[in-house]
């Protein structure tokens, strides 16, 4: 799928990685429908990158049916859609069942019925593009955030089903894992941070360069931090000595030590 020219619908596009994507999007001649709750942050993402601002909910069934009737309306096609919005809670156990049901329709259903919406024009058009942000997290494991570590896996998981389902019909399909990025959620993580700045922390923009260079490229997996791959590879290999490494970590920030 050439870029310039095409359509694209990104959701939580108001900040951090959504945002950066929608910019490099519209930089590289796609027509670009901005989505997030945040109204207002919607029509600044929108203005700043010429693009089209339709704010509202991107995960629940009606407003992912409101959100794509709307950006069909307005671009006429949708080629890529990049399902982006996600949200964290920094709980374990303690995470309420709303915790619970929030995360797994932002960062899973979203996807499922975003995908369920377009999927079928795509088969019947020969190409489409679907893109979920999902995290390391979904690769490896996000200590401190029980709800969000199991959804991002969900995330991924489906992507991966995606796109062994339907890549041979002509739908290219791609997950975003990166490590940490400086993102409103990474500046509110609380004490997730000290985990989280165990990595460098990237600038939204780099993630949109991964995308675009994954997209080119026909790689499923968009690795921002390339050590992510070594990381996967590792928990893999040994999955025991993984956990006592994890474990290790928890006990440092349980402890309040520095890690």
């Amino acid at each position: 799928m050439e870029l310039s020219g095409s359509t694209a619908v990104v959701t939580g596009a108001g900040s951090g990685i959504g945002r950066a994507i929608a910019s490099r999007l519209a930089a590289d001649g796609v027509r670009v429908v901005v989505n997030d709750l945040d109204v207002a942050a919607a029509e600044a993402s929108a203005a700043e990158i010429g693009a089209v601002a339709i704010s509202g909910d991107a995960a629940s069934e009606a407003g992912v049916e409101a959100l794509i009737t709307a950006a069909i309306a307005e671009l006429g096609r949708i080629d890529l859609y990049v399902a982006n919005a996600g949200v964290g809670t920094t709980h374990g156990l303690d995470a309420s069942e709303d915790d619970w049901a929030r995360s797994w329709d932002v960062n899973v259903m979203a996807h499922v019925r975003a995908a369920r919406r377009l999927v079928p024009d795509w088969l019947e058009r020969g190409e489409g593009r679907f893109v979920v942000t999902a995290s390391a997290a979904g690769l490896l494991t996000m200590l401190g955030d029980a709800p969000y570590s199991v959804t991002k896996h969900g995330a991924v998981a489906f992507a991966e089903w995606l796109s062994a389902t339907y890549g041979i019909r002509g739908i290219n399909v791609h997950a975003i894992c990166p490590l940490a990025v400086n993102t409103p959620m990474y500046q509110d993580s609380g004490p997730l941070r000290a985990v989280l700045d165990l990595d460098p922390v990237l600038d939204p923009d780099a993630v949109a360069n991964a995308l675009i260079e994954a997209m080119d490229d026909g790689r499923f997996l968009v690795l921002p931090h390339p050590q992510v791959k070594d990381y996967f590879s590792y928990r893999a290999t040994d999955p025991d000595r993984w956990l006592r490494g994890m474990r290790k970590i928890q006990n440092h920030v349980d402890s309040g030590l520095a890690l």
